[in-house]
């Protein structure tokens, strides 16, 4: 079984530079040991260049024969068998045409015919080792330039699906909301027309806020409020007096980043549960500290005990910013929620930007 790859110029230009300097320092070293061997059997030195010249050329050829046939086909469970059948096929043509080359050149010099003929196996056992480390070699470096393609494939695959599941997730936070606030104008626009205009244009504006957040993955943390507070201004009109709100940030956390959109829907979450089985005044109070190079936000809300039940139906909300932290952190223990003193908390903690 084999793989045909399609080697991109662009990619593998400089490597195979790198390599082809490489390959030509090694058989010119190669070449010139050889000459200084022949010198010991008694040849001219004509013959021990022509020999040598000739033998390394065509067996460097051969060892470039392999790299390349090794570079658009890569063998895969048969690999160590191909690379011992193809180093014997490719050993026993270059004994055989270096055989014939080199009679051809000195037919008449019985001397060396004789030395060449003795010398038939060894050449052949050179041969072999020379264009079988060659198919090792051509065989790893293949194999590793492979699975780096697939890595960087993988790698981009699980960025794509990464970043369409967070767009998902951004998506799917806001259709309840909008309805309500639909629900909401509708039920004004007969008795309090001015003020359902006036939702109007703040639900316009939140939601063009949305958009242009989709485009980008952070915020700062100001920025991220302002957002905030355009959506604390349409349930305001919604509920009236009954929502109470105060936002404490530290002055450092203010210019630090967090993903966009994360906050509205804790805040949401807040005012779904500490106002919902409510008639009274509910205070929502959002909170931010830099601790230890990360911004911690906290959103506290209203909880009564014998209304709880509720709660365990409320997932989609603070699960899905579990999931998006985790997709981008790799951390599970970045949203927490507790409850106690009549207070239900949920703290998010931002990792800073790598």
């Amino acid at each position: 079984m084999y793989t045909i790859k399609l080697a991109s110029l662009s990619t593998t230009a400089s490597p195979q530079k790198k390599l082809r300097n490489i390959n030509g320092a090694w058989w010119t070293a190669i070449s010139i040991a050889q000459a200084f061997g022949l010198t010991g059997f008694a040849l001219t030195n004509t013959q021990v260049i022509t020999d040598s010249l000739i033998s390394n050329l065509l067996l460097a050829g051969s060892c470039i024969l392999i790299f390349n046939n090794m570079r658009y086909y890569l063998p895969r469970q048969e690999k160590y068998w191909y690379v011992l059948v193809i180093s014997i096929i490719i050993s026993s043509i270059w004994l055989f045409i270096v055989n014939l080359v080199l009679k051809m050149i000195f037919k008449n010099d019985d001397h060396y015919l004789l030395f060449l003929k003795q010398s038939l196996p060894v050449r052949f056992i050179f041969s072999l080792l020379m264009v079988g480390c060659m198919s090792m070699i051509s065989l790893l470096w293949y194999t590793q330039e492979e699975q780096q393609e697939m890595e960087t494939r993988k790698t981009e695959a699980e960025r794509l699906t990464k970043e369409a599941e967070l767009f998902k997730l951004r998506q799917q936070l806001q259709p309840h909301f909008l309805f309500n606030s639909l629900n909401s104008i509708s039920a004004l626009t007969g008795s309090q027309p001015e003020k359902a205009r006036h939702m109007i244009q703040q639900l316009s504006d939140f939601l063009r806020g949305t958009l242009r957040r989709d485009e980008q993955q952070w915020s700062t943390l100001k920025e991220e409020l302002e957002y905030l507070q355009l959506y604390l201004d349409i349930e305001k009109v919604r509920f009236g007096y009954r929502l109470q709100t105060t936002i404490n940030c530290e002055e450092a956390t203010l210019q630090m980043k967090l993903p966009s959109l994360l906050l509205q829907p804790v805040v949401e979450n807040a005012i779904k549960f500490g106002l919902y089985d409510t008639v009274g005044e509910v205070m929502i109070s959002i909170s931010a500290v830099k601790k230890n190079e990360l911004l911690e936000v906290k959103v506290e809300n209203p909880f009564d005990a014998e209304t709880a039940q509720p709660l365990q139906g409320t997932g989609f909300g603070l699960a899905s910013i579990k999931r998006r932290l985790f997709l981008l952190f790799a951390r599970h223990d970045l949203l927490e929620t507790t409850s106690g003193n009549d207070l239900f908390i949920t703290t998010i903690t931002i990792p800073p930007l790598q």
